[in-house]
């Protein structure tokens, strides 16, 4: 069942955790949002919403620097909070700070439904979902609840971690959500002002994934310092340095996506709302 006003939805996710997921997803978002739409091949400015559905360890509040309970509306529904034009969604509004979601499948489940529809989206082109790391059941849960459109898949270069690309994409494939391609996070690293790239964590995996998959290979991103600065501050790197090589690589991904899913076409179904 359809999200009333949004036309797309993405999931962004990782078959393990500490790939720096979330830090991708709020790039993307902030990077889709952005005024300057054309950067990312979108006709015009698109509206774009993020639902943290990392109900175990949220951390879109910070990267984007949002605080504060959700209002409701006439009809009892949550206002999402919104900084650099995304509008955002986390369970992390909703509990207190360091405060942890001690519960079980039913209860995610339940919790996930009230952030998705039980959310005044208003008219969104795209929402981005983070999802919860690996490929269990609140993954299972989360892919069949939400018309998802389509599916980003992040890794890290590493052997093991490219293996859970491997079973991301299988569970992508086992519940019919096409999956637009692969990331690969903390690909290389630029010593000092040289350009010599230093691939700590292996050269190339993602790509060769992919290929092996037969999915897109949507970008490499560079470890690079100040994307963590940058997120720790609530700021995401993609406009706090938009032309760093790791600002650069998340409008090239963001480009895949709007150009795999049409995004902030004439006809959307948001344009309409």
């Amino acid at each position: 069942e359809p999200i009333a006003g949004v036309s797309a939805i993405v999931a962004v996710a990782s078959g393990k955790g500490g790939v720096g997921k979330s830090t991708v997803a709020a790039n993307l978002a902030a990077a889709l949002a952005d005024d300057d739409f054309a950067s990312v091949g979108a006709a015009r400015p698109l509206r774009v919403g993020l639902l943290d559905a990392d109900v175990y360890g949220p951390s879109v509040p910070t990267m984007l620097n949002l605080r504060g309970e959700p209002a409701l509306d006439d009809q009892q529904r949550m206002l999402p909070l919104e900084n650099y034009n995304v509008k955002a969604m986390s369970m992390g509004f909703l509990l207190k700070e360091g405060a942890a979601a001690v519960w079980r499948g039913p209860m995610v489940a339940s919790a996930l439904e009230r952030l998705s529809r039980g959310v005044a989206w208003g008219g969104l082109d795209v929402m981005l979902v983070d999802m919860p790391p690996g490929t269990g059941d609140a993954q299972i849960s989360v892919s069949q609840r939400l018309p998802l459109a389509g599916a980003v898949v992040v890794s890290t270069p590493q052997k093991v971690a490219l293996d859970d690309v491997r079973r991301g994409v299988a569970m992508f494939d086992a519940v019919d959500v096409p999956v637009l391609g692969v990331v690969e996070n903390m690909a290389y690293y630029e010593c000092g002002n040289s350009s010599e790239r230093v691939y700590i964590f292996g050269k190339g995996g993602a790509r060769g994934v992919a290929l092996e998959l037969g999915v897109p290979l949507l970008g490499e991103v560079p470890l690079q310092p100040d994307v963590c600065q940058a997120s720790d501050q609530g700021v995401p790197a993609v406009l706090a340095n938009p032309d760093s090589p790791a600002g650069k690589a998340y409008r090239t991904i963001a480009q895949g996506i709007v150009e795999a899913l049409q995004l902030g076409s004439s006809g959307s179904t948001a344009d309409s709302l």
